[in-house]
C-alpha cells in the first residue's frame, strides 16, 4: 500500500498543537531522558516507541476508565487508547525532530460486534514513511519497531470490511480527536468512536 501525504509540507509533520504538544516539559523531559545515551535518531526513534507501547498501558489492557488524547496527559497519566498512545509518540519523536504521521485503519472489535478505526503512526526514515504500532502487546499481538516490513498489532482482513487508509495525517482526524474529547469514560467512547473515516 502506498503512504499518501495529506500535505506536501513535510514540517507540518513536525508541528506541535493542542494534541502533539511536544513543547510541553512533561514531553520535553521524556524526550530528553530517552536521548540519553543513545548513538542517533533511529535508535531514539525505537527507543521511544518502545517505551509508550511497554510503559504506558493500554486503557483497555488496564481496565482504566480514563480517557485521554493530548500526548502529554497521556505520558503524565500512563493510560490511553490506541489514538491516545499514537499521540504521545508522535509527540516524542516530533520533539527530536522526526518527521511523524498519524495514521488509521479500520478493525472489527475482537467480539466481532463493530467496527472501529484503530490509530497509529508513520514514522520518516531513509527518505520514506514506515508504519509503526504502539497500541502495547498482549497474548495475539506481537507489534515492534521495524523500517523493513511492517510489525503492526493488526493486519486488516479485507473479508472482515477491514481495511488500511493510506493517508498520512499531519493532525489527528477530526472524527477521532472529537470522540475522544468528548468522551465520558472508555465505555463511552466505545460506543462513539467513528467505524469508518
Amino acid at each position: 500500500m502506498e503512504l499518501i501525504q495529506n500535505t506536501a509540507d513535510l514540517s507540518a509533520y513536525l508541528a506541535a498543537d493542542e494534541v502533539i504538544d511536544h513543547h510541553h516539559p512533561v514531553v520535553r523531559e521524556a524526550a530528553a531522558r530517552l536521548a540519553e545515551g543513545v548513538a542517533d535518531s533511529y535508535a531514539y526513534a525505537r527507543a521511544a516507541y518502545e517505551f509508550v507501547r511497554d510503559t504506558i498501558p493500554h486503557s483497555e489492557d488496564a481496565d482504566d476508565l480514563r480517557v485521554t488524547w493530548r500526548a502529554s496527559d497521556v505520558l503524565e497519566k500512563r493510560t490511553g487508547i490506541c489514538h491516545a498512545k499514537s499521540h504521545a509518540l508522535a509527540a516524542l519523536l516530533r520533539a527530536e525532530d522526526i518527521p511523524t504521521a498519524l495514521c488509521y485503519q479500520r478493525l472489527m472489535f475482537d467480539d466481532g460486534s463493530a467496527h472501529a478505526v484503530h490509530g497509529l503512526v508513520a514514522v520518516r526514515f531513509r527518505g520514506a514513511w514506515h508504519r509503526q504500532d504502539p497500541r502495547g502487546n498482549k497474548p495475539g499481538v506481537d507489534a515492534q519497531f521495524s523500517l523493513d516490513g511492517e510489525r503492526l498489532a493488526w493486519i486488516p482482513d479485507p473479508a472482515s470490511n477491514e481495511m488500511d487508509y493510506p493517508v498520512l495525517y499531519a493532525e489527528p482526524h477530526a472524527a477521532v480527536l472529537g470522540a475522544l474529547q468528548a468522551a465520558q469514560d472508555r465505555p463511552h467512547l466505545w460506543q462513539t468512536l467513528p467505524s469508518t473515516l
